[in-house]
């Protein structure tokens, strides 16, 4: 008798668990959720580069600030694809060609291509710089740098020219 007891209760429980189940399950299917969409749809995505990228730049300009060098450089990324993170190393060097400091600049995020930005190097000052050298890397390979006289940039704003005088108007 105690096994018909316990098999009847061990099927009651197992019935209600099931039971409990298919209709919780049962009334989650009549609520409809909105369809998930993609973040990017819609938007036009260009991979950054990977392997070797071209940029342009200028003849950088560097100056002493107290104990520190500064060097800009002003960069545009020629290449087709955007340019994740550009870096420029740049290394000093004594006058018998030892090493003396170094500093690094670079742009955070990606360059796009056409875009002109300009990266600042700080590097502390050391009586025994002579002469520097600079290497341009970036987060997925190497970089091609060209140097240029000028950069211009496709987004800046263009002038417009000056608007005629009310003179200049014949009468």
């Amino acid at each position: 008798m105690t096994r018909a007891r316990s098999l009847f209760a061990a099927t009651l429980a197992t019935t209600t668990i099931l039971g409990g189940i298919a209709a919780i399950s049962a009334q989650s299917g009549q609520t409809q959720t909105a369809p998930l969409q993609s973040i990017l749809a819609g938007k036009k995505f260009t991979p950054p580069i990977k392997g070797i990228a071209d940029v342009e730049y200028t003849k950088p300009i560097t100056k002493r600030d107290k104990n520190m060098v500064v060097t800009k450089i002003t960069v545009k990324n020629i290449s087709n694809a955007p340019i994740p993170r550009l870096t420029i190393d740049e290394t000093w060097f004594s006058k018998d060609n030892q090493l003396v400091t170094g500093g690094k600049g670079f742009i955070n995020g990606l360059l796009q291509p056409g875009e002109v930005k300009t990266i600042e190097i700080q590097t502390p000052y050391d009586a025994k710089m002579n002469a520097n050298s600079w290497n341009f890397s970036h987060a997925n390979g190497a970089v091609k740098p060209h140097q240029v006289k000028t950069l211009e940039d496709p987004n800046a704003a263009k002038k417009e020219p000056a608007a005629k005088t009310a003179s200049a108007k014949k009468r």
